[in-house]
C-alpha cells in the first residue's frame, strides 16, 4: 500500500505516475493509474488556459460515473482548482442556480446532458463537452498531452486549497454547497484506509453518483489513498450489481438512502455469494437490512456517520451492539442534546432486543462541542451561523445514546413527528416497520392532523407477488412490542416503489406534498378504529373539508 500520509490529493494523483497496474475500468475503458494521472495533467493544463484571470478557480462537473469525472476531479487537484458536483435530477432554473451559484466559469458535460442546459442564463460559463469520441474534444486536449502532473497550477496548492463544492439537500429552500479543501479529502480517505485495511490490490466500486459527497469522500478518496483501482457504474443499478461485482472483481462499495432495499429486493440466486465482494460501507441501510445482506451475499455493512459537512463522526469499534453507529472518536466531543434547550438528553432504555424504550426522553439532536473540521458553506453566510449556534457544530440529525455512550441513528431533524404532544423520529418508525415480511422498502413522513401538530403515514413498496393486507397489516403492528401508542400510521399508501432522488434516499418530500392525495391506494385508520380501510372518495372529502374548517391545509405539506 502507498503511504496515505500526503498532505493533499493533489499529491496522492501525483503518486500515480508511472505506476501501470489497472486503475480504473468502467464498461468500455480500462486506464492505468498512470494514464489516470496524465489524463488529469493534461486537463489540469488545459483548465488552467480556460480559466479567466481572476475568477473563482470553480468548474462544474454535469456528468454520470464515467472516466471523465474522476479524471476532472484529479485535474482540479492538480491545478488548485475546485469541482462543484452538479446533480442532474435539477432542471431549469434550479439547476442554471446551482451552476451560478457555484461561480463555475467552466462546466464539464456530455452530449447527452447539453438538452438540460437548453434555454438557461449560464453568463461566463464555457460548457466544455467532453465525449472520449467527441473529435473537438481530442483536439482541444491534444496540446496538453505531454503535460506532468504538478506543472500547470492556477496558484500554491495546499492542504487548505478548495477543492470540492458539493450540494447537500436540504427539506427546504436551494441546496447548500459545503466546502472541502485537499487536506481534509485526503485525511478522509486515509482514514478509511486505515479503518478497513484498504489494500492496493483493492477494487472500489462506485456505483453511487460521483457528484454527491458520498461516493467521492468514502469510495473515491479512500482508493486512490491507498493505490488502489475503481470501477465506475454510470448510475446504480440493482439488477446489474453483482454482474458488475464479478466483472470488475470487486471487493468494498459504498451506498446512501435504499440501495440496500434494493439489492434485497433482487430475485435471489444460486450464485448469490459467488463474487469477490467483502465489504459494504454506507448509511441507513438498518440493522435488519444489513443482517439480510450478510446473511444473502456474505458481506458484511457496516454503517458509517460522518456529517457530510465534516462537522461531526462516529467510529465503530469491534464492541458496537448490533443497531449502534458506534462511539464518538478520540478528543470528539459529541453530545445528543435538545435541540431547543441545547440540555443533553437522557440515557436510551432498551430492552433485551435493543429496542429503544423512552424514545421521548432519549432522542435528541447530535452536536459536537469540540474543535471539528467543518469548513462552511459557499456564500451562505447564515447556513454556517445555524451549523455552528452557540459555538457548537449542529449535524441536523437524531441520534440517541445508551448508557455505555453508544450512538444510534434515529433520522433527520427533517423527519420529525409531533403527534398528540410526543416528539417521534420518522427513522425509529420505519425501523418497526422493515420488519413486516411482506414490504421491500418502507418510508414514513409526517401529514398534519386536522387540530395540530403530526399524522403518522406511511408509504410501503411490496415484494413481487405480494399485496397489502390491511388485517395482517393491523396484527403485524399490534405485535410489535416497541411499537408506541403513538407510532402506529394513520395512513398507508401502497407502491410499487418508493420515490427516490438522484442519490437513492427516499424523496420524502414529495411524498408529505402528495399526503394522502394521488392516485396510489391509500389505507387508513378512522378516528378510534383498530383495522384499515381503504381511503375512498368520500373519506378523503370528508377529511378535506376537515382540514379546510380549521385551516390546517389538506393533509398534504405538514404545517411546521
Amino acid at each position: 500500500m502507498r503511504n496515505a500520509e500526503a498532505c493533499t490529493v493533489a499529491e496522492l494523483v501525483q503518486r500515480q505516475w508511472g505506476d501501470h497496474r489497472v486503475g480504473l475500468r468502467d464498461h468500455g475503458h480500462s486506464l492505468t493509474h498512470h494514464q489516470m494521472a496524465a489524463g488529469a495533467a493534461a486537463r489540469a493544463a488545459l483548465l488552467v488556459d480556460l480559466m479567466p484571470r481572476g475568477a473563482e478557480p470553480h468548474l462544474g462537473v454535469l456528468l454520470d460515473n464515467t472516466p471523465e469525472f474522476p479524471l476532472w476531479l484529479s485535474a482540479a487537484a492538480l491545478a488548485g482548482a475546485a469541482v462543484a458536483g452538479i446533480n442532474p435530477t435539477r432542471r431549469g432554473p434550479e439547476l442554471a442556480r446551482d451552476i451560478r451559484h457555484t461561480d463555475c466559469r467552466v462546466l464539464v458535460t456530455e452530449r447527452s446532458r447539453l438538452p438540460l442546459l437548453d434555454g438557461l442564463e449560464l453568463p461566463g460559463t464555457r460548457v466544455l463537452v467532453t465525449d472520449p469520441d467527441d473529435a473537438d474534444y481530442a483536439e482541444l486536449l491534444a496540446p496538453y498531452a505531454a503535460a506532468v502532473p504538478g506543472e500547470a497550477t492556477l496558484g500554491p496548492v495546499g492542504p487548505g486549497s478548495r477543492l470540492l463544492l458539493y450540494f447537500t439537500s436540504g427539506s427546504t429552500g436551494a441546496p447548500k454547497a459545503a466546502i472541502c479543501s485537499q487536506g481534509r479529502l485526503a485525511a478522509a480517505g486515509a482514514s478509511l484506509v486505515a479503518h478497513f485495511g484498504v489494500r492496493a490490490d483493492d477494487v472500489h466500486y462506485i456505483c453511487m453518483p460521483m457528484f454527491h459527497g458520498n461516493a467521492v469522500i468514502a469510495d473515491w478518496a479512500p482508493a486512490l489513498s491507498a493505490g488502489a483501482a475503481v470501477a465506475l457504474r454510470r448510475r446504480f443499478s440493482a439488477s446489474g450489481f453483482l454482474s458488475d461485482v464479478r466483472e470488475f472483481g470487486a471487493t468494498y462499495f459504498t451506498y446512501v438512502g435504499r440501495a440496500v432495499q434494493y439489492l434485497l429486493a433482487t430475485p435471489e440466486r444460486d450464485d448469490d455469494r459467488s463474487h469477490s465482494l467483502r465489504l459494504g460501507f454506507g448509511t441507513e441501510a438498518g440493522a435488519m437490512d444489513a443482517a439480510r445482506f450478510q446473511a444473502r451475499f456474505g458481506v458484511r455493512l457496516v454503517e458509517g456517520y460522518g456529517s457530510s459537512e465534516g462537522g461531526a463522526a462516529i467510529q465503530r469499534t469491534p464492541d458496537t451492539p448490533v443497531g449502534a453507529i458506534g462511539r464518538a472518536g478520540p478528543g470528539d466531543d459529541l453530545a445528543v442534546v435538545d435541540p431547543d434547550t441545547g440540555k443533553e438528553r437522557a440515557a436510551a432504555a432498551l430492552d433485551e432486543d435493543g429496542r429503544l424504550l423512552n424514545g421521548d426522553e432519549a432522542i435528541g439532536e447530535l452536536v459536537n462541542r469540540g474543535p471539528n473540521p467543518f469548513e462552511g458553506y459557499w456564500r451562505h453566510p447564515e447556513a454556517d451561523a445555524a451549523r455552528t449556534r452557540g459555538g457548537w457544530y449542529w449535524t441536523g440529525d437524531l441520534f440517541f445514546r445508551d448508557a455505555e455512550g453508544f450512538l444510534y441513528f434515529a433520522g433527520r431533524t427533517d423527519d420529525r413527528l409531533r403527534v398528540d404532544g410526543e416528539n417521534l423520529a420518522a427513522a425509529m418508525i420505519e425501523n418497526i416497520l422493515a420488519r413486516w415480511e411482506p414490504a421491500a422498502a418502507v418510508a414514513v413522513y409526517a401529514v398534519p392532523d386536522p387540530v395540530s401538530g403530526d399524522q403518522v403515514m406511511a408509504a410501503v413498496a411490496l415484494r413481487d407477488g405480494e399485496s397489502f393486507d390491511p388485517e395482517a397489516f393491523a396484527d403485524f403492528l399490534a405485535a410489535q412490542p416497541d411499537l408506541g401508542t403513538k407510532m402506529a400510521p394513520r395512513f398507508v399508501r401502497v407502491l410499487r416503489e418508493l420515490p427516490v432522488t438522484a442519490t437513492n434516499k427516499v424523496h420524502r418530500m414529495g411524498l408529505r406534498r402528495v399526503g394522502f392525495g394521488g392516485g396510489d391506494p391509500v389505507w387508513w385508520r378512522p378516528g378510534g378504529a383498530g383495522s384499515y380501510r381503504l381511503l375512498g372518495v368520500q373519506d378523503r372529502s370528508a377529511l378535506e373539508a376537515e382540514y379546510a374548517e380549521r385551516g390546517r391545509g389538506g393533509g398534504t405539506a405538514p404545517a411546521r
